[in-house]
């Protein structure tokens, strides 16, 4: 698609960015899951210290944020510094068209761009087309580790 722009993330993009998390969320059969509320997402992404980063899609005739990447950098004590990407979310109407392959090739570009080591993310065991994708990209899809996760509220 010519008329999709791959940008960084501004404050201004925060509501669409959500919707797309949420949106995610209802794919992935959680939507009550999603409890951030706007004001910490906004402050963490695009506050003096941010702790994420994100990359959106942007159709140009509709002047709306379609998609969304969003990682940050983690430190492995083996590896030193990794992108790890937390979502790539493109609407459902946009997807098979290319865009989750210039988002990635652009997260790509990013991690070399900082030096880092290398990516990570992770990928739900029945999203198999999302684990068709992630292979073109020659990937190590590793299930020997299991997910460990602790809430605080």
């Amino acid at each position: 698609m010519n008329t999709i722009l791959i940008r960084e993330a501004q404050v201004a993009d925060a509501f669409e960015m959500m919707e797309l998390i949420k949106e995610l969320a209802v794919f992935e059969k959680a939507a009550h899951e999603v409890t951030v509320e706007m004001d910490h997402f906004i402050e963490s992404g695009f506050g003096e210290h941010p702790v994420w980063w994100a990359i959106v899609a942007e159709d140009l005739n509709s002047k709306k944020v379609v998609a969304l990447a969003l990682y940050y950098i983690r430190y492995s004590t083996w590896k030193g510094q990794r992108m790890y990407l937390e979502d790539i979310v493109i609407s459902e109407q946009y997807r098979r068209k290319g865009i989750g392959t210039k988002l990635m090739d652009r997260l790509i570009e990013i991690a070399k761009e900082k030096k880092l080591s290398g990516m990570q993310w992770q990928v739900l065991d029945w999203n198999q087309e999302a684990i068709d994708f992630y292979k073109k990209y020659s990937v190590k899809i590793d299930d020997e580790w299991l997910n460990v996760s602790k809430d605080l509220n």
